[in-house]
């Protein structure tokens, strides 16, 4: 087998991101290698359900990020490595700070120095977080229509450039940042050609959303099982929201542009167009479904965010993205999704109707 012709690896590939970049990659006719431990809720779905697309061209690995061997034998056979596997919530970081930098510190070397001792030069794009930007405390906000929104008119417009200071917050954010670094500093200490996508929020099909992770799709899910919500802070909060299909467009443009980007992180989300606050997201939603719904309140969990919305400029520029889906279409399109998997009647009403 050639290098050209080696299978793609893709660390989480069982997980929400790594099942559609999985399916993409696969159906571009490649061959690809899913490494995965399966601990996660319902992500042995996902991997059933590209074996059942795919066939031959997905290979399982059941194995933990954690296990150097494991991954070093997987690396040996890669092409590429697009590295998802992460202990991904806030909450669980703070109950097990130790399992946390375990999973997304030690989990990222042992990647990265498969890769840098096997001189294959296969590239590794890292799947980064809004996190390592801190609580952006010092971002003055003003309220107007549910949602916060910067008082600097610059920011309000563009967003959060890469330029913005690191601020690690909670384990959760100090693991992940830590390994984006390493990542970013393979590039410039050893040459491995690296990149990374700070992410903000991804929705889309193939997502398990809980309450600690994935809140787009655990909203729809808790509506269209008719189960109340729980908001933690004032619900005014401001996300920039992303469809997969567009993330997965940027991970595999990184990968084919390399040469250009190796060494460089960019800020993946949606942008101003498509930020959105959690209450204007629970309104949507009631459009959608036809009815109101319950809703409860609790304080605001450690680092979160009032404000964070990217700057996808960079990333648009240097990885030649086009505009992403609109995030009404995309939710009413995930509601759908949802819907259909759980074998439900779709929502009547669409959401292209609602002003």
């Amino acid at each position: 087998m050639t290098a050209k012709d080696a299978p793609i690896l893709i660390t989480g590939g069982a997980g929400f991101i790594g099942s559609n970049l999985a399916d993409r990659l696969a159906s571009e006719g490649r061959e690809v290698m899913v490494f995965d431990a399966l601990a996660r809720a319902g992500v042995e779905r996902n991997l059933a359900w590209l074996k059942a697309r795919h066939g031959a061209k997905i290979t399982p690995i059941t194995a933990d990020i954690r296990d150097d061997r494991a991954v070093g034998e997987a690396v040996s056979q890669a092409r590429c490595v697009f590295h998802l596997a992460a202990q991904v919530a806030v909450t669980t970081s703070l109950v097990d700070p130790v399992e946390d930098f375990d999973i997304n510190v030690r989990g990222a070397m042992n990647v990265l120095e498969a890769v840098r001792n096997l001189g294959s030069g296969a590239p590794v794009i890292f799947s980064s977080t809004n996190k390592v930007y801190g609580d952006l405390a010092d971002v003055a906000l003003e309220l107007a229509d549910g949602a916060y929104r910067p008082c600097d008119a610059e920011v309000r417009v563009r967003g959060v450039s890469e330029s913005r200071p690191l601020d690690f917050h909670t384990p959760y954010g100090c693991s992940k940042g830590a390994a984006d670094q390493y990542v970013l500093d393979y590039a410039r200490s050893f040459g491995t050609p690296t990149c990374v996508l700070r992410m903000s929020c991804i929705y889309g099909p193939r997502q398990m959303g809980t309450e600690d992770q994935g809140w787009v799709a655990h909203f729809l899910i808790r509506a269209l099982e008719g189960q109340p919500i729980s908001i933690y802070g004032d619900g005014c909060q401001v996300r920039d929201i992303l469809n997969v299909a567009d993330a997965v467009d940027a991970y595999l443009s990184a990968w084919r542009r390399i040469e250009r980007v190796s060494g460089r992180a960019f800020n993946l989300g949606g942008g101003p167009a498509n930020a959105v606050s959690l209450r204007q997201l629970i309104d949507y939603i009631e459009a959608i479904v036809g009815r109101r719904l319950e809703l409860s309140f609790s304080d605001w969990r450690a680092g979160d965010q009032r404000y964070y919305v990217s700057d996808p400029s960079a990333a648009r520029r240097e990885l030649q993205l086009g505009e992403p889906l609109d995030w009404r279409s995309g939710v009413a399109q995930l509601a759908d999704w949802l819907a259909a998997e759980r074998s439900a009647t779709p929502p009547r009403q669409r959401a292209e109707a609602v002003s």
